[in-house]
């Protein structure tokens, strides 16, 4: 008998079946009548009936498509949820399952999140009614303080977008689960369904933008969500038609694709991970690392209790100004200057400047998201052509290290 893949020291064992789940659920071929080993693609946007009301399952395809089924059952399997559904884009997802609630509701959502989920709660579903506070719910002494009446909904990030931060899933749903009608949500994107099952710790919601590791390849735009309650599943089921927010089937059939490397890609993450954020601890021209992998991390224990690995993500601060971010930026070689990740290339990208611009200067300042801040995205490349790369970008922004302390 073949010998179980070793989990990482210290993490939960991975979840088994994974891969061959990822490989086969929903993909029979002998569903189809071409017996296509890969799932087709439905382009059709309507389908024959065969008398008025009579169909085979598919009417429209904003309302079902063969393709996109395929995708959701898959996603089920290995969030080990009863139903999934996708979006067009993770924040289609988000006002998706922020249309569960009405004016004169409270959100309370991590301080630290993607900033397209703080610009849509601040800036759009605020102007509807909704009250939405902020909380470091890494804290669950403030979650479970923030809490009034009102509170409809608890949105987490864990690791948080851009710092890292964990959030302790199954002691938040505990705080949560005191009180009637609060949906708990966690934004999975950055652990994927490989590393990370918040159904399993408590959530209500697993969602995602699946334009990140889920698909991994950085040519779809899609979002995910994953439930097992039938009564929210039947809510978002009817907003999903109703508000239109559904993907593309070729976006869905990438999405297939991309699923089926899920596990060795994530574990190549990992490893690559790894290297770079010690080669960046150890070295004198960067201040700070965050990576929640490394023990120094201030919830590595909480990681390792909680998840079966850690991305490619890793946050660091560069010694210095501005000017020396920037100068590390430009030349570096292998790692692109773009916004988004979890894709097989490594990207970086300078939030305060990039993807967190939109939030006010003084959250920025107040969660650390300074202009000496950087985000990696580690991708799938040789881990030695990585550090290499890192190293003589450092060594140009900082040409001597000697007087750096």
């Amino acid at each position: 008998m073949q010998k179980k893949d070793a989990s990482p020291p210290g993490f939960l064992p991975r979840f088994p079946n994974f891969a061959t789940q990822a490989i086969h659920t929903g993909q029979d071929p002998e569903q189809w009548r071409s017996r296509a080993v890969v799932p087709p693609i439905s382009l059709a946007t309507t389908f024959k009936q065969e008398a008025p009301g009579q169909h085979s399952g598919f009417v429209y395809s904003r309302s079902g498509n063969p393709t996109r089924n395929c995708l959701e059952k898959v996603v089920a399997v290995l969030d080990e949820a009863k139903y999934s559904l996708a979006f067009a884009s993770g924040l289609a997802a988000t006002v998706t399952i922020t249309n569960l609630l009405k004016a004169g509701d409270q959100v309370i959502c991590m301080d630290d999140v993607y900033g397209g989920t703080s610009r849509y709660f601040r800036q759009v579903a605020a102007e509807f009614g909704l009250k939405i506070s902020f909380v470091d719910c890494s804290k669950t002494k403030l979650l479970e303080e923030a809490i009034t009446p009102q509170t409809k909904l608890v949105w987490l990030e864990t690791p948080t977008n851009p710092n890292l931060k964990m959030a302790d899933i199954k002691a938040c749903a505990h705080i949560v689960r005191k009180h009637r009608d609060i949906i708990l949500v966690v934004d999975n994107s950055f652990m994927s369904a490989y590393f990370q099952r918040p159904l399993a710790l408590g959530a209500d919601i697993c969602m995602y933008s699946a334009t990140k590791y889920m698909n991994g390849h950085c040519d779809a735009v899609m979002g995910l969500v994953s439930v097992n309650s039938e009564d929210l599943h039947k809510r978002l089921r009817f907003l999903q038609n109703t508000l239109g927010t559904v993907p593309s089937p070729f976006d869905c059939y990438l999405c297939i694709r991309g699923l089926k490397t899920l596990q060795i890609r994530m574990d190549k993450h990992f490893q690559n991970g790894m290297a770079v954020a010690r080669f960046l601890e150890s070295n004198p021209r960067v201040e700070k690392v965050i990576y929640p992998g490394l023990p120094s991390h201030p919830q590595h224990e909480l990681a390792k209790r909680q998840c079966t690995g850690c991305p490619g993500m890793v946050t660091f601060y560069i010694k210095g100004s501005l000017q020396h971010a920037e100068t590390f930026l430009k030349h570096l070689k292998l790692f692109t200057l773009a916004e988004s990740l979890g894709g097989y290339e490594s990207l970086v990208e300078l939030p305060a400047i990039m993807t967190h611009a939109s939030l006010p200067k003084n959250d920025r300042e107040i969660l650390g998201i300074s202009d000496t801040l950087i985000r990696l995205s580690v991708g799938l490349e040789d881990e030695e052509d990585l550090v290499e790369d890192l190293d003589q970008a450092l060594k140009a922004a900082h040409p001597s290290s000697g007087s750096l302390k």
